[in-house]
Protein backbone atom coordinates (compact mmCIF):
# COMPACT_ATOMS: atom_id res chain seq x y z
CA UNK A 1 0.00 0.00 0.00
CA UNK A 2 1.37 3.40 -0.98
CA UNK A 3 0.66 6.79 0.56
CA UNK A 4 -0.14 9.36 -2.13
CA UNK A 5 -0.04 13.08 -1.37
CA UNK A 6 -2.24 15.08 -3.77
CA UNK A 7 -1.28 18.75 -3.58
CA UNK A 8 -3.24 21.30 -5.56
CA UNK A 9 -3.45 25.05 -5.63
CA UNK A 10 -5.89 27.09 -7.66
CA UNK A 11 -7.90 30.01 -6.37
CA UNK A 12 -10.62 29.34 -8.95
CA UNK A 13 -13.65 27.27 -7.98
CA UNK A 14 -12.83 23.58 -8.33
CA UNK A 15 -15.16 23.13 -11.31
CA UNK A 16 -13.28 25.91 -13.14
CA UNK A 17 -9.76 24.63 -12.56
CA UNK A 18 -8.44 22.78 -15.56
CA UNK A 19 -5.35 21.43 -13.78
CA UNK A 20 -7.54 19.99 -11.01
CA UNK A 21 -9.97 18.53 -13.54
CA UNK A 22 -7.12 16.57 -15.12
CA UNK A 23 -5.74 15.55 -11.72
CA UNK A 24 -9.14 14.47 -10.40
CA UNK A 25 -9.69 12.38 -13.54
CA UNK A 26 -6.30 10.77 -13.02
CA UNK A 27 -7.04 10.03 -9.38
CA UNK A 28 -10.39 8.44 -10.22
CA UNK A 29 -8.63 6.05 -12.58
CA UNK A 30 -5.69 5.57 -10.20
CA UNK A 31 -7.96 4.49 -7.33
CA UNK A 32 -9.42 1.73 -9.49
CA UNK A 33 -5.95 0.34 -10.14
CA UNK A 34 -4.68 0.91 -6.59
CA UNK A 35 -7.71 0.52 -4.29
CA UNK A 36 -5.59 0.01 -1.17
CA UNK A 37 -3.46 3.13 -1.54
CA UNK A 38 -4.05 5.99 0.88
CA UNK A 39 -4.79 9.30 -0.86
CA UNK A 40 -4.23 12.47 1.19
CA UNK A 41 -5.51 15.64 -0.44
CA UNK A 42 -4.09 19.06 0.36
CA UNK A 43 -5.86 22.09 -1.08
CA UNK A 44 -3.21 24.65 -0.27
CA UNK A 45 -5.73 27.49 -0.23
CA UNK A 46 -7.67 25.67 2.51
CA UNK A 47 -4.58 24.80 4.53
CA UNK A 48 -2.94 27.21 6.91
CA UNK A 49 -0.10 27.89 4.47
CA UNK A 50 1.65 31.23 4.89
CA UNK A 51 5.03 32.70 4.11
CA UNK A 52 7.73 31.72 6.58
CA UNK A 53 8.05 34.18 9.44
CA UNK A 54 11.13 34.92 11.59
CA UNK A 55 9.63 32.89 14.44
CA UNK A 56 9.28 29.88 12.11
CA UNK A 57 13.03 29.87 11.56
CA UNK A 58 13.52 29.39 15.31
CA UNK A 59 11.63 26.07 15.17
CA UNK A 60 14.25 23.37 14.71
CA UNK A 61 13.45 19.83 13.60
CA UNK A 62 16.50 18.67 15.58
CA UNK A 63 15.14 19.98 18.86
CA UNK A 64 11.53 18.75 18.65
CA UNK A 65 9.92 15.33 18.64
CA UNK A 66 7.53 14.39 15.86
CA UNK A 67 4.63 14.97 18.27
CA UNK A 68 5.91 18.45 19.09
CA UNK A 69 6.46 19.20 15.40
CA UNK A 70 2.81 18.36 14.69
CA UNK A 71 1.78 21.70 16.18
CA UNK A 72 4.13 23.70 13.91
CA UNK A 73 4.62 24.19 10.19
CA UNK A 74 7.04 21.22 10.36
CA UNK A 75 4.04 18.87 10.31
CA UNK A 76 3.91 19.41 6.54
CA UNK A 77 7.53 18.32 6.15
CA UNK A 78 6.88 15.18 8.20
CA UNK A 79 3.79 14.44 6.11
CA UNK A 80 5.73 15.02 2.90
CA UNK A 81 8.57 12.75 4.00
CA UNK A 82 6.14 9.96 4.89
CA UNK A 83 4.49 9.89 1.45
CA UNK A 84 5.51 7.49 -1.30
CA UNK A 85 4.08 9.42 -4.24
CA UNK A 86 3.31 13.07 -4.93
CA UNK A 87 0.77 14.53 -7.31
CA UNK A 88 0.97 18.28 -7.84
CA UNK A 89 -1.80 20.03 -9.79
CA UNK A 90 -1.03 23.66 -10.56
CA UNK A 91 -1.78 26.25 -13.21
CA UNK A 92 0.98 28.25 -14.86
CA UNK A 93 0.66 31.76 -13.46
CA UNK A 94 2.96 34.50 -14.68
CA UNK A 95 5.54 31.94 -15.87
CA UNK A 96 5.55 30.13 -12.51
CA UNK A 97 3.15 28.43 -10.12
CA UNK A 98 0.90 30.21 -7.61
CA UNK A 99 3.02 31.72 -4.83
CA UNK A 100 1.30 29.54 -2.24
CA UNK A 101 2.97 26.48 -3.80
CA UNK A 102 6.39 28.04 -3.21
CA UNK A 103 5.34 28.84 0.36
CA UNK A 104 4.31 25.19 0.85
CA UNK A 105 7.60 23.96 -0.58
CA UNK A 106 9.40 26.19 1.93
CA UNK A 107 7.45 24.37 4.63
CA UNK A 108 8.59 20.94 3.42
CA UNK A 109 12.22 21.71 2.56
CA UNK A 110 13.56 21.19 6.05
CA UNK A 111 17.04 20.01 7.03
CA UNK A 112 16.84 16.83 9.03
CA UNK A 113 13.45 15.83 7.58
CA UNK A 114 13.57 15.99 3.78
CA UNK A 115 17.28 16.64 3.24
CA UNK A 116 20.46 16.73 5.28
CA UNK A 117 23.82 18.44 5.19
CA UNK A 118 26.95 16.32 4.78
CA UNK A 119 30.63 17.10 4.40
CA UNK A 120 30.07 16.72 0.66
CA UNK A 121 27.09 19.07 0.57
CA UNK A 122 23.32 18.65 0.96
CA UNK A 123 21.76 15.26 0.27
CA UNK A 124 18.06 14.53 -0.28
CA UNK A 125 16.41 12.09 2.12
CA UNK A 126 13.38 11.24 -0.04
CA UNK A 127 14.45 8.05 -1.78
CA UNK A 128 12.48 5.70 -4.05
CA UNK A 129 9.55 8.09 -4.42
CA UNK A 130 7.62 9.29 -7.46
CA UNK A 131 6.26 12.67 -8.41
CA UNK A 132 3.72 13.72 -11.04
CA UNK A 133 3.16 17.37 -11.92
CA UNK A 134 -0.07 18.11 -13.75
CA UNK A 135 -0.13 21.65 -15.04
CA UNK A 136 -2.48 23.74 -17.17
CA UNK A 137 -1.06 26.51 -19.34
CA UNK A 138 -2.78 29.15 -21.42
CA UNK A 139 0.03 29.22 -23.97
CA UNK A 140 2.67 26.87 -25.32
CA UNK A 141 5.82 26.34 -23.26
CA UNK A 142 6.99 22.85 -24.23
CA UNK A 143 9.22 22.57 -27.30
CA UNK A 144 8.49 26.16 -28.27
CA UNK A 145 10.42 29.46 -28.31
CA UNK A 146 8.74 30.27 -24.97
CA UNK A 147 10.13 27.15 -23.26
CA UNK A 148 12.83 29.12 -21.42
CA UNK A 149 10.16 31.34 -19.86
CA UNK A 150 8.46 28.47 -18.02
CA UNK A 151 9.85 28.37 -14.49
CA UNK A 152 7.22 26.63 -12.36
CA UNK A 153 7.69 23.07 -13.53
CA UNK A 154 11.46 23.50 -13.80
CA UNK A 155 11.62 24.77 -10.23
CA UNK A 156 9.47 21.95 -8.86
CA UNK A 157 11.51 19.30 -10.69
CA UNK A 158 14.80 20.83 -9.48
CA UNK A 159 13.69 21.15 -5.86
CA UNK A 160 12.31 17.62 -5.69
CA UNK A 161 15.57 16.31 -7.14
CA UNK A 162 17.38 18.24 -4.39
CA UNK A 163 15.18 16.38 -1.88
CA UNK A 164 15.99 13.04 -3.52
CA UNK A 165 12.95 12.57 -5.78
CA UNK A 166 14.26 11.81 -9.27
CA UNK A 167 11.32 9.84 -10.69
CA UNK A 168 9.45 12.91 -11.93
CA UNK A 169 6.87 13.23 -14.71
CA UNK A 170 5.24 16.34 -16.13
CA UNK A 171 1.91 16.28 -17.94
CA UNK A 172 0.96 19.68 -19.33
CA UNK A 173 -2.25 20.86 -20.99
CA UNK A 174 -1.13 23.70 -23.23
CA UNK A 175 -2.71 26.34 -25.42
CA UNK A 176 -5.87 26.46 -23.30
CA UNK A 177 -6.23 30.22 -23.78
CA UNK A 178 -4.78 30.36 -27.29
CA UNK A 179 -7.99 29.72 -29.19
CA UNK A 180 -7.85 25.93 -29.26
CA UNK A 181 -10.66 23.49 -28.53
CA UNK A 182 -10.38 23.23 -24.74
CA UNK A 183 -12.34 19.96 -24.31
CA UNK A 184 -10.15 18.32 -26.95
CA UNK A 185 -6.96 19.62 -25.33
CA UNK A 186 -8.06 18.32 -21.93
CA UNK A 187 -9.04 14.93 -23.36
CA UNK A 188 -5.72 14.59 -25.17
CA UNK A 189 -3.83 15.55 -22.02
CA UNK A 190 -5.69 12.95 -19.97
CA UNK A 191 -4.54 10.33 -22.47
CA UNK A 192 -0.93 11.22 -21.61
CA UNK A 193 -1.32 10.53 -17.89
CA UNK A 194 1.08 7.80 -16.68
CA UNK A 195 -1.45 5.41 -15.16
CA UNK A 196 0.64 2.34 -15.90
CA UNK A 197 3.89 3.67 -14.43
CA UNK A 198 2.87 5.84 -11.48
Amino acid sequence: MAKVLYIHANIKPKDSSRSEYIADTFLTQYKVLHPNDEIIELDLYKENIDFLRPEDLLVSARDLTVDQRSTTHLKYADQFASADKYIFATPLWNLHMPAIVKAYLDYVTIAGITFTYTENGPVGLLKNKKALHITARGGFYTDSPAADFEMGDRYLKTLLAFLGVHDYTTVAAEGLDAGGDVPTILAETIQKLPLDTF
